[in-house]
């Protein structure tokens, strides 16, 4: 009798090339399919040039601190998300250190990350901010300026053609990153694909998921190069397929997934290659989202490093597409309509009519006026430096609310089944940087029992030393894990 445990993962990107990590370091006996609709692994949403590649800590990101009505500013989300990219780079550096994740250039480099805002009560705004964050180890080192000579030492390209008599202040961290997510999930699977039981299946389209009397799921898959049908069984199936992951949940048809929608965002960037302008910027800049904007929405002026060149990218510019992948279908949205959901995504958009307001005028802005949004960061830029470049696709989760019927929520949310057979990832940013404690949570929901035993705690703890510990409240732990990952991935200065 056969008791080799088949699992199922459908989208070769960051969080099934984590998942299947996990999966195969706790249980080497498993068995692994990964389906693919692209014939590129990571093409999607992991892809470096439709990602930001901030690596998201929590660092500049403004939108993850938001200001409570009592006037105060909020960080439990920043605390969460800062702790939960920790906790990624000590994965990558275990995978570095065991030969299991290589890249053929950096797929992380050490890059500075700052808050950028102008106006007296957005400079009150950053001062409660940073005074808030610093009392926490992982952010002690974040400093505070308002003095434009500093500031010129930090950002010179922001500086340099400002009114001296403007009111800015701006944070700065230096141990921010930036991420190649897509080489980090190419790297992942190719360590996959050497593991005995492992199969990675690329142009192969998931068509259809069902349960069996038995509790396993059915797996109806098509190889796109030959167009022929096949069927595999699973004891879990795990939907990591970005945006059109809304599509296959409904397919599963399980209860949990009812009531849920999805509302696509696209975005676009401004690209700057010349090495006059490029060497000048060597941060993440973040400034505060336009009112009515999606978090996603967030400007930043990037240095980018990516396969061993390096570029500046200002944006994003949000658009609208009814296509949930970018490489999807126009008609994923209409098609994503079911009675389960059509009141909840009613409910929401009539709840956010200042965000779809917002996003037609992005729509119809003319190259003019992207470029007037990228001179209040870089008061110097030359129209003729920057070319527009598509982005990738998001969907912003619409779901079921008892008090307003339906709500939109941004952010990654683990949709289950009652049986823990089969979870779904639904949602977008700040998801690539939070991929490690989103598949711990899989686990947690999906395999409770494994999870508690002191196997499966031991592998983990060896993976990632502080496993079940909080970096939030032990700060001697955080600043000696970041330490080490440091060290290990050998983030510097490029």
């Amino acid at each position: 009798m056969n008791n080799q445990k088949h699992y199922v993962l459908i989208g070769a990107g960051i969080m099934s090339a984590t998942l299947g990590v996990l999966l195969k370091k706790l249980m080497p006996n498993c068995k692994l399919s990964i389906f693919e609709r692209l014939n590129k692994v990571g093409a999607e949403s992991s892809d470096a040039w439709n990602n930001a590649g901030t690596g998201h800590s929590a660092f500049c990101e403004l939108n993850y601190t938001p200001l409570k009505e009592n006037g105060e500013v909020d960080i439990t989300k920043a605390l969460k998300i800062s702790q939960a990219f920790e906790e990624s780079k000590q994965l990558w550096a275990y995978l570095k250190n065991e030969g299991n994740l290589k890249s053929e250039s950096a797929f992380i480099n050490d890059i500075d990350h700052m808050s950028f805002v102008w106006g007296q009560e957005n400079i009150a705004f950053l001062q409660k901010r940073h005074r808030a964050l610093t009392k926490y180890a992982m952010f002690e080192d974040m400093l505070y300026s308002e003095d434009f000579k500093q500031i010129g030492e930090w950002a010179p390209l922001m500086m340099k053609g400002r009114n001296t008599k403007e009111e800015i202040a701006v944070t700065r961290m230096a141990i921010g990153t930036d991420v190649n997510f897509g080489a980090i999930t190419r790297g992942m699977i190719q360590y996959l694909e050497t593991c005995p039981g492992v199969e990675v299946l690329l142009g192969h389209q998931v068509e259809d998921l069902w349960q069996e009397p038995n509790g396993n799921w059915r797996v109806e898959v098509t190889d796109l190069d030959n167009d022929k049908e096949k069927e595999v069984e699973s004891d879990f199936v795990f939907i990591g397929a970005g945006g059109g992951a809304l599509k296959l949940l409904e397919k599963s048809d399980i209860p949990e997934g009812r009531g849920y929608g999805g509302f696509p965002v696209s975005g676009q960037f401004l690209k700057c290659n010349n090495p006059d302008v490029v060497t000048q910027h060597e941060a993440k800049v973040y400034g505060k989202a336009a009112h009515g904007s999606p978090p996603m929405s967030v400007p930043h002026l990037d240095t980018r490093m990516l396969d061993g060149q390096r570029s500046l990218l200002f944006g994003p510019y949000a658009g609208f597409s009814t296509k949930f992948l970018k490489n999807g279908s126009y008609m994923d949205l209409p098609l994503s309509i079911e009675a389960h959901n059509i009141w909840p995504m009613v409910s929401a958009g009539l709840q956010n009519i200042g965000l779809t307001k917002y996003l037609i005028e992005q729509v119809f802005q003319s190259p003019e006026d992207r470029f007037i949004a990228l001179q209040a960061y870089y008061p110097e830029a030359k129209f003729e430096d920057w070319k527009l470049i598509t982005a990738g696709q998001r969907v912003q989760i619409i779901k079921k609310d008892e008090e307003d019927g339906g709500k939109l929520q941004f952010g990654t949310e683990i949709v289950s089944s009652a049986d823990n057979k089969l979870a779904a990832l639904l949602g977008a940013s700040p998801g690539a940087s939070t991929s490690v404690t989103i598949m711990l949570n899989v686990l947690k929901k999906c395999f409770p029992l494994e999870m508690e035993s002191n196997n499966w705690q031991s592998v983990l703890t060896e993976m990632i030393p502080s496993f079940g510990q909080s970096l939030i409240e032990d700060g001697a732990l955080c600043l000696k894990m970041r330490k080490y990952s440091t060290e290990v991935l050998k983030l510097s200065d490029f």
